[in-house]
């Protein structure tokens, strides 16, 4: 990962691995740590840090410079130093400055196409996918009605589009299950027995009003609307079907990469050979 952070997001990032000036006049978000606790943060990193010329706030933005400059150019380093800045081990008292944390950290982070999410215990520093205006509405939409589920799974999907498109179609199948999931919790619809995107969708689209073949409607968009809906029912059908191509190209792929030929004179090979023999005498 390319890691090119700006000057405002190296301010802000001291402002959370410090705490903030000891004589600043509003409370800082991040958690106050003195200057010895600083030098064995970064130590822990490989990373001087020397508070005897300077305070520590800029003693620590020194040393964020610092790593940047010994980073080996993968980005691994920094990207260490970001995550752990966010650790929620170090807010398990106060889990809301926590959240403060990451979001005063994302709103800088952003302008270097980068974010910290959760995942699972511990927080994991990503690039933004650089993506289409209609992908960023999608995602903005996520975001507004709480599908949290939906949001990852979206994201996964942008992030894996350029690198990976068989990872990408997964994703993508598990955004439309995501949502639909959510719906039914929200509309407090107990699950299909199986819990396809097919099955999901089904379950729905009735309480939507989604079904191609409903009535009660106009006849001069009758048609139309009848032909839209059949055409989500298609698409949810395609990307299904589309997943599962996918996931069978990526079993085989592992399939190959992980076997290799049988030596002769393995032990397997052997008793093989010895099992075919016993078997000739037998007859």
């Amino acid at each position: 990962m390319r890691i090119e952070l700006s000057e405002q997001s190296i301010d802000a990032l001291a402002e959370i691995i410090s705490g903030g000036a000891a004589t600043g006049y509003e409370p800082s978000i991040g958690l106050y740590r003195q200057g010895w606790r600083l030098e064995a943060w970064f130590k822990g990193f490989g990373v001087p840090f020397d508070v005897k010329g300077e305070s520590r706030l800029p003693a620590t933005k020194t040393a964020i410079r610092g790593a940047i400059f010994i980073d080996t150019g993968n980005g691994e380093l920094l990207k260490r130093i970001i995550e752990s800045s966010a650790d929620p081990r170090d807010f398990i008292r106060e889990p809301e400055r926590h959240s403060a944390v990451v979001e005063y950290l994302n709103k800088h982070l952003f302008y270097d196409g980068l974010k910290l999410e959760r995942t699972g215990r511990t927080m994991r520093l990503v690039e933004i996918a650089e993506t289409a205006p209609v992908t960023g509405e999608l995602s903005a939409m996520a975001a507004g009605i709480d599908f949290d589920t939906a949001s990852r799974d979206l994201d996964r999907a942008l992030r894996a589009g350029a690198d990976d498109p068989e990872i990408a179609v997964t994703a993508a199948c598990a955004v439309v299950e995501s949502v639909c999931r959510s719906i039914l919790v929200e509309l407090k619809i107990d699950f299909p027995a199986k819990q396809d995107i097919s099955s999901l969708y089904r379950a729905v689209r009735d309480p939507l009003g989604l079904d191609p073949m409903k009535e009660s409607l106009a006849p001069e968009i009758v048609n139309d609307v009848k032909a839209v809906l059949s055409g989500l029912v298609t698409a949810v059908q395609s990307i299904g079907s589309l997943r599962t191509t996918s996931a069978v190209r990526m079993a085989k792929r592992r399939a190959s990469a992980g076997s290799t030929p049988a030596s002769p004179n393995s032990p397997s090979t052997r008793r093989l050979r010895s099992r075919c023999s016993s078997s000739r005498r037998g007859r």
